[in-house]
């Protein structure tokens, strides 16, 4: 009878097969002996984990490839779709993917987008001729993004911009998860100056409480962004503005 012996952890190019001679002619006090000989694995097998090992490296060098071409498009309209934010950038070159970026919630887009470009060359064409161009009424800002870049330490939270205080304040309840203190301030801007703002978060974390403050210079700005902005949505739902 022959047992086959392999390794669960790091398949072998070989294959042990394990044998012992029949039991029925030995004496009952003699050891028992085992052979071992060498069988070659399957052709198909070894042909598998050779693809399998390329496959890996692949997917290990991707990454720091990709940076460089891999481009954040901010600022976008709502109305635009993966087929219009490639055909805006299919002008530079080849577009390997465009993905506008949606809320898993309401599905409503989150006004910001990917684009990978095929050469690095390619995606600095892009930005030059479309960063700060106009879509629908909006800037749109065209950048690389660093989310692929090495050595970049993500484990912590990034230090937030120093929040100025001031006696002219309101409260903004209501944020979504997605809101950030940069959304926040660029949000509150559109419609007016405003002196500071900030996201709360849970100590130690980058994850939001759901709320935030703006400062402003004036008691008159504080009226006109409570008025203007109260019940106003922001990242897919109405956000909640009163007095601080």
């Amino acid at each position: 009878m022959a047992t086959a012996i392999s390794s669960l952890i790091t398949p072998p190019a070989l294959h042990l097969r394990c044998r012992s001679p029949s039991t029925a002619s030995a004496s009952a006090s003699a050891p028992a002996r085992l052979f071992f000989r060498a069988v070659a694995a399957p052709q198909a097998w070894r042909g598998g984990l050779a693809l399998r090992v390329a496959a890996s490296s692949a997917v290990l060098e991707a990454p720091a490839e990709v940076a460089a071409r891999k481009l954040y498009v901010g600022n976008i309209p709502r109305t635009v779709t993966n087929d219009e934010l490639r055909d805006m950038f299919a002008a530079h070159g080849t577009v390997e993917r465009a993905e506008v970026m949606y809320d898993k919630y309401t599905n409503r887009s989150r006004r910001f987008g990917f684009v990978t470009m095929s050469t690095v060359e390619e995606a600095n064409a892009a930005i030059e001729a479309l960063n700060g161009t106009e879509v629908g009424g909006r800037k749109i800002k065209v950048n690389v993004t660093e989310s692929f870049l090495p050595n970049i330490d993500r484990s912590a939270p990034e230090p937030e911009p120093v929040f100025v205080d001031s006696q002219y304040k309101v409260y903004v309840g209501n944020l979504a998860k997605s809101v950030t203190t940069e959304v926040l301030k660029n949000f509150f801007s559109e419609k007016g100056q405003i002196l500071s703002a900030t996201v709360s978060h849970i100590p130690g974390t980058s994850k939001s409480k759901g709320f935030g403050f703006v400062t402003f210079s004036s008691e008159e700005e504080v009226e006109a962004a409570v008025a203007t902005f109260n019940d106003a949505e922001l990242e897919g739902q109405p956000i909640r503005v009163n007095r601080a």
